[in-house]
């Protein structure tokens, strides 16, 4: 018997837990009269997609693109490759010092992707976070887009701590504490709760700047 509940693999997967939510709280159904669908934002998993993630941390988007297409036209792909290319090519590449020894460090981490889906979510997060670079954060976010867990949720996103401030007219942004207790209401659709927040922070961003 499965020990972490439902997998998000098509986008009526995203639909169900959207209404599930929408049902269990009005404030999601008017969230997502404004943004839409969700999306699936399934991506694929394996070493390449958690180094995709740790080159996002604490940077814009676009630098992350920018680092990304770099990574892909010098091959950075792969294990191998990383390893190959040592400390000067990974930072030639656009990495900063702390992000080429933590790819370094994945590389070397001999990760048995396909393993961790017999395990449960935190089992799953215990083992990624036993590398040099990767934080709950990272580790949350592969679980939920990359293994498509439906009830993962990372408390600790700046983006979804400000959307629940303005989608709950709360006074403050709820630390990563209190929003993952709020986030225990949305439960079993965890994941799709982070879907539909990370929406409104997106809409809600291109509503300041029409503004």
């Amino acid at each position: 018997m499965s020990t972490f509940g439902r997998i998000i693999k098509t986008p009526e997967d995203v639909h169900q837990g959207a209404e599930w939510l929408a049902s269990a709280d009005p404030r999601f159904a008017d969230l997502m009269a404004q943004t839409g669908p969700l999306p699936l934002r399934l991506k694929p998993q394996g070493f390449n997609a958690l180094l995709e993630i740790i080159v996002s941390q604490q940077v814009s988007v676009a630098s992350a693109d920018a680092i990304r297409a770099r990574m892909v036209d010098a091959g950075l792909n792969n294990e191998a490759a990383v390893c190959a290319a040592g400390d000067l090519g990974l930072r030639a590449a656009g990495l900063s010092r702390p992000k080429a020894r933590y790819a370094l460090a994945l590389a070397a981490a001999d990760i048995d992707y396909r393993g961790l889906h017999q395990f449960s979510d935190d089992a799953v997060i215990a083992r990624l976070t036993e590398v040099p670079g990767i934080g709950p954060w990272t580790a949350q976010i592969y679980v939920m887009f990359c293994m498509g867990r439906a009830d993962m949720f990372p408390p600790g996103d700046l983006a979804l701590q400000e959307a629940a401030r303005v989608l709950f007219d709360l006074p403050a942004r709820p630390t990563p504490q209190e929003l993952s207790i709020m986030a225990q209401a949305w439960s079993p659709w965890r994941s799709v709760a982070a879907r539909a927040l990370f929406a409104y922070y997106r809409h809600l961003k291109q509503r300041e700047g029409l503004g």
